[in-house]
């Protein structure tokens, strides 16, 4: 049985070598398997993607790829997956914070019949910012995707072979990996590992991109935020209704009694403000289709190394 590593690269240039090397070191105890390794760099300012270039020439069985552009780490994962050749696919990350050496715990899942399995941290040594964003990234998904509660996700988590095939059928220009897997099976499990410290430097991912990452999974796998708008709407008109009914008993009441200004503006600036939060998110889905329907590629890759050659220059 053969196990693809997919590791998405950014500024990893120190800590690239320490996770390859870790990878060979489990699976040289790993009787039975063969394992491949893909590099993808996406557009590290760094010298990544050099690293990666001396990863390959001193080991056929790695394959390095180089995006043209920043495109972000989902993007980067579905660019590896389309040069996966394993029964098994494993991803991680590549700031060693992710345990490679326990593999074998995500494996021996597979093969008690799951199709996915997720690593799972007792102890997380993310930032809070990060915590922050993962919980509120836990709660999106469950809501916008259903996706189980007692689901944890990471992006450390090993699949089998057809669910990876299944999710290199989306052609959209958003990828949203999570998304992708929950379409796929719910045939999902945990598995416990360490999570250990960054060996070097911050997370790549800001508010302005951890935000980006929860529009593409509202919309590109999901219609419940506008049925939420809808539901919105729909209150907020019958709060309407109620009002108006109590103005004119109010005014039948006393006919002297007037509306004051300063209620009629805040009615007016919330119904403004409620249609302007619509009218963004219908034309943020608009939007999505118009770039889908241009065919905007998820990546493009610039180089590969120890692929064949015919595949170089592929956009996607």
């Amino acid at each position: 049985m053969k196990i693809s590593f997919v590791i998405p690269c950014y500024r990893s240039e120190n800590t690239l070598q320490v996770v390859v090397a870790e990878i060979k070191e489990k699976m040289q105890t790993m009787a039975g398997y063969d394992y491949e390794i893909v590099l993808v760099n996406d557009c590290s300012p760094d010298a990544t993607f050099s690293v990666i270039r001396k990863l390959c020439e001193e080991n056929k069985n790695i394959i390095g790829i180089n995006h043209a552009k920043n495109f972000g780490q989902h993007a980067a994962l579905m660019a590896g997956f389309h040069f996966v050749s394993g029964d098994i696919v494993v991803c991680l990350d590549d700031d060693g914070q992710t345990p490679a050496d326990e593999v074998d715990k995500l494996i021996a899942k597979i093969e008690e019949g799951y199709d996915v399995v997720y690593a799972q941290y007792d102890h997380k040594q993310h930032s809070g910012f990060r915590n922050w964003g993962s919980h509120l990234n836990k709660k999106m998904t469950e809501v916008m995707l259903n996706k189980p509660k007692e689901l944890y996700v990471s992006s450390y988590f090993a699949a089998r072979r057809f669910v990876v095939d299944e999710m290199l059928n989306y052609k959209g220009a958003y990828p949203y990996v999570i998304g992708l897997v929950l379409r796929t099976t719910k045939n999902i499990c945990n598995v416990s590992v360490n999570h250990r410290e960054r060996m070097e430097g911050t997370s790549g991912y800001t508010f302005k991109k951890l935000l980006g990452l929860w529009m593409n999974g509202f919309t590109s796998f999901s219609i419940i935020p506008l049925r939420i708008a809808s539901y919105s709407g729909s209150f907020i008109a019958f709060i309407g209704f109620i009002y108006a009914i109590y103005v004119i008993i109010r005014k039948l009441v006393d006919p002297t009694r007037m509306l004051g200004w300063s209620s009629t503006i805040a009615v007016i600036l919330i119904l403004g403000g409620f249609i302007l939060l619509v009218l963004g998110l219908i034309g943020e889905y608009v939007g999505r289709i118009f770039i889908s329907i241009n065919n905007s590629p998820q990546y493009v890759i610039k180089n590969i190394i120890n692929y064949d050659s015919d595949m170089e220059n592929k956009n996607v």
